[in-house]
């Protein structure tokens, strides 16, 4: 048995048993007159060993915004194939976020390591990011698909949690395609791509 099938028998088996909840942990900020469990140059460090890929999160325009919202993110990863479900973390100061929020639905375009440059523009803050960069409407949802985006995840906001500084944003996957070429992926290491 394969890992797709332990997967399902694991589904399966689960299914049948009610599900218990954990008590929650107590949240808090560490106060200033506590010292951090980690420095925060020494956690940028280390976790920056890990190589991730990277992906713009558009949203359609709103009723009264005159473009759509997009940011560049490196922080997606699928979440469950039963139900699909995909997620995304989003820094809390993000003025791109309160945009998707409205929204309640976005697309994940997942770049190729030949656009770089798109990354860049669309990580900037209060600029039109559109400006130039063609796309066309997601099937389901009408958030943006980037042309030249070797896949694409259009999703609706599921649910929305806490993690920290971030938003733990979780979509449920409405429509998705990939170019069925073999490009190498856009990756972020150690604060550069490669």
């Amino acid at each position: 048995m394969g890992h797709a099938g332990m997967a399902a028998a694991a589904v399966r088996h689960l299914r049948g048993r009610p599900v218990e909840a954990h008590p929650r942990p107590e949240l808090r900020c560490v106060r200033e007159d506590e010292r951090a469990p980690v420095d925060q140059g020494e956690f940028r460090r280390v976790l920056g060993t890990f190589a991730t890929g990277v992906t713009v999160i558009t949203a359609p325009a709103g009723a009264d915004e005159d473009a759509p919202a997009g940011f560049a993110c490196q922080s997606f990863t699928s979440l469950s194939l039963d139900p699909p479900l995909v997620a995304f973390m989003v820094g809390r100061t993000s003025t791109t976020w309160p945009r998707i929020a409205r929204a309640g639905v976005f697309c994940v375009n997942v770049l190729s390591a030949d656009q770089a440059g798109l990354c860049r523009a669309f990580a900037v803050s209060g600029a039109d990011k559109f400006a130039g960069v063609a796309h066309d409407p997601a099937p389901t949802t009408g958030s943006p698909r980037l042309t030249g985006a070797p896949a694409w995840i259009d999703c609706t906001i599921h649910a929305v949690h806490t993690g920290g500084d971030h938003l733990i944003v979780v979509g449920r996957v409405n429509a998705l395609g990939a170019s069925g070429t073999h490009e190498p992926p856009l990756l972020f290491h150690r604060g550069r791509f490669l």
